[in-house]
Parts: structure tokens; C-alpha cells; sequence
């Protein structure tokens, strides 16, 4: 009969370390002859070759750097190739020139722009603005003005939530500075 071996957890729970246990980690290495990091890029053997070498990323930036595109092909058909590739391709670079595509000036998020649409204030409204059609807002639909009306509570809360959202974004604008 084997006797029960004492154990090393005196009940802390975090005794060991992160993700300790005691089967073995199993971590690729990478496939460059000599190194010992950890091979978590992969890379392809030959092009149109299923097999991927495993490399560490300064090894992977090495393999990737001799890595030639238009290999293989004389100057025009090169040109030709990187033609029709940026081509294909320029939608966005033709649509990078309009910036911001929604309304303001791009500073604020979309949550912004729809509560600054409740208060009734213009995209670059600041925020003593925004205090001031709140609180006259606020004054008309507030619950103790008008008790018992259910549209002019939902307003309040629409209003405050409004508020609210502007208010998290100034105190996060004056917080990076």
C-alpha cells in the first residue's frame, strides 16, 4: 500500500505560479538551427507549399526580409502585376483624402454626436454648452414638474443619459489633457 505523499498547497491560492500544474507546458521552439526562443510565426517553406517553418520573431523578420514579391518576373509584367493590384486596391486610398465621413469634426464618437442630437446642440458645442441645454431641458420634462407623465419621464431620462455620456467624455478629454 502506497502512503499518501504530503502536499506542497498549504492552502493559498495562489501558492504556485500562474497556470502551474504538474504536466509539462509543451512550447514550440523555433526552427532556426541553434535558437532556443519560442517559434510562434509561421512562415511558408516554398510558395504554394502547405508547410510552414516555425520561427521567433527575429528570425521570422529575417526569413521575411530576402522575401521578394515580383520574383520571378521580368519588369513589365511586375509593373503590370503592381498595376492591377493597386487598382483593385485604391478605393480606400481614393476615399482617405474625405477624413472624418460623419458629422463634426471627427473628435467625438458616435454616442457623443447622438446625445449632443438630444440636447439640440451643434457638433462642436463645448461643454458649458452642454450644461445649459441640459439644465433648461431638464426643467421642462423634469419628474417633480410634471408627476405621473410617462412621456416626459422617458424624456428625462434621455436627457440624462445624454448628459451623462458627454459629461464621461469631457472628464476623459481633461484627463489626457
Amino acid at each position: 500500500m502506497s502512503r499518501s505523499r504530503r502536499s506542497d498547497n498549504w492552502g493559498f491560492p495562489r501558492w504556485g505560479g500562474y497556470g502551474a500544474a504538474r504536466d509539462a507546458v509543451t512550447v514550440r521552439l523555433c526552427d532556426r538551427a541553434g535558437c532556443n526562443d519560442k517559434g510562434d510565426c509561421p512562415a511558408p517553406k516554398s510558395p504554394n507549399n502547405p508547410d510552414r517553418w516555425y520561427f521567433c520573431q527575429r528570425h521570422a523578420a529575417e526569413y521575411n526580409s530576402g522575401w521578394d514579391y515580383f520574383e520571378g518576373l521580368d519588369k513589365e509584367e511586375a509593373a503590370e502585376r503592381e498595376a492591377s493590384e493597386t487598382r483593385d486596391n485604391s478605393g480606400y486610398q481614393e476615399a482617405a483624402h474625405y477624413g472624418w465621413g460623419g458629422s463634426g469634426d471627427g473628435s467625438r464618437s458616435r454616442d457623443e454626436m447622438r446625445a449632443l442630437d438630444v440636447l439640440g446642440l451643434e457638433s462642436d458645442a463645448d461643454f458649458d454648452a452642454v450644461k445649459k441645454a441640459w439644465r433648461a431641458k431638464a426643467k421642462l420634462v423634469h419628474p417633480d414638474v410634471r408627476p405621473g407623465d410617462e412621456d416626459a419621464a422617458k424624456a428625462f431620462q434621455a436627457l440624462q443619459l445624454a448628459y451623462e455620456v458627454l459629461r464621461a467624455a469631457e472628464e476623459r478629454r481633461e484627463w489626457k489633457g
